[in-house]
């Protein structure tokens, strides 16, 4: 940890794309402005951008860097491994698609209580901790998603857990179905040190509704996003902040806020405190896009883009959402009335959303007219 810069990493889960490839010119333009700046925190996963994320750091990050200039973090998923006999040969690919012989940070990926279940029947837990122990990971967590219960009988279990990735954010803080408020005093009492995902909630605290931009903008300061980033990192003990970035002008700009940060003050805490009200006023699906629930889907039913088109008629009441309901991401199928309420979205939801019921409410909005 002590190789750590700076309080704000790359989160690599939303890199920029092209013809449905990795963009690496600018990808590698992003990682050099990043580590230009001073920060060099890099956080990726095995099954992000479907499996193009760990390659694209190789060839844009390790490749082309020495490995004491960056801080790298990966991540082991259940979905992966079924059997203790898996896990090692995972990892070891994982190496290899990082370009690395070690990785600074390795969590237990997605924890809650069916895949903690999962990874102590297969041992994944100690299994780690035998590759810390061979040199092969320097530092040990989880990253989290359920309620703060749960993270506090897995902290009790494994002690050796050194740091905790929990998502964070001025929506998400006092939300009973998150609980990022108690899932960070958990970690506090606990003394783990603290990385944040989704700060600005899978870009939703980035392109906020009329009426919350209006609270915003009446301060003259920053963008949305700057606002909800530097919310996240003002907490002590947060020791990361990720951001998934998708292009070279993001990065840039939250590399100007975050190089000299500055934790909001009271009136800017207001100001966030209003925008709050104003999301919880108009009931909008509270998605991140993180697409774990598109993977199992057996109607291959692009579920986060629904429900962003949704939250766009809840927003707008415009002809645009039903254009890009219809023509866009079900012209060739794929629909929420194609549901067969499977329910493998739902168990793989870190939003813990009932997304078959969102799913019908969808179709009655679209499909009936």
């Amino acid at each position: 940890m002590e190789r750590i810069k700076k309080n704000f990493g790359f989160g690599a889960m939303r890199l920029p794309m092209k013809d449905g490839q990795v963009d690496v010119p600018q990808t590698c333009r992003m990682v050099d402005a990043f580590l230009e700046a001073g920060f060099n925190y890099f956080d990726t996963a095995h099954g992000y951008l479907d499996g193009k994320s760990e390659p694209a750091l190789r060839e844009c990050l390790t490749s082309r860097y020495p490995r004491e200039s960056y801080v790298l973090t990966t991540k082991l998923s259940g979905y992966l491994f079924k059997t203790e006999a898996e896990i090692r040969p995972l990892f070891q690919r994982q190496l290899e698609d990082c370009g690395v012989d070690y990785f600074d940070f390795y969590l237990m990926h997605a924890q809650s209580v069916e895949n903690f279940e999962h990874f102590k029947k297969c041992r994944a837990y100690e299994t780690a901790l035998e590759l810390k122990a061979e040199g092969k990971i320097r530092h040990f967590g989880i990253s989290f998603h359920d309620r703060a219960a749960v993270l506090e009988q897995i902290l009790t279990e494994y002690p050796q857990i050194e740091a905790v990735q929990i998502q964070f954010n001025y929506v998400d803080y006092d939300d009973p179905a998150v609980e990022s408020r108690k899932c960070y005093e958990a970690c506090r009492r606990f003394h783990k040190p603290v990385s944040v995902m989704e700060p600005v909630k899978g870009g939703n605290l980035a392109s906020l509704p009329p009426k919350a931009a209006e609270v915003l903008d009446a301060l003259h300061g920053g963008s949305p996003a700057s606002y909800a980033i530097r919310f996240a990192a003002g907490f002590e003990g947060m020791m990361m902040v990720l951001s998934g970035m998708s292009s070279l002008e993001q990065m840039e700009e939250n590399i100007r806020f975050m190089k000299d940060f500055q934790p909001l003050d009271q009136c800017e805490l207001e100001a966030v405190g209003k925008v709050r009200e104003v999301f919880r006023s108009m009931s909008l699906i509270p998605c991140t896009a993180c697409r774990y629930c598109v993977e199992g889907c057996p109607q291959k039913i692009s579920i986060p883009d629904l429900f962003a088109v949704m939250n766009t008629k809840q927003i707008y009441h415009d002809w645009n959402a039903d254009y890009y309901y219809k023509e866009v991401h079900t012209k060739r199928g794929g629909k929420a009335g194609d549901c067969v309420k499977c329910g493998r979205c739902e168990k793989a939801c870190p939003q813990h959303l009932p997304i078959r019921e969102l799913l019908e409410k969808t179709a009655e909005e679209f499909e009936h007219s």
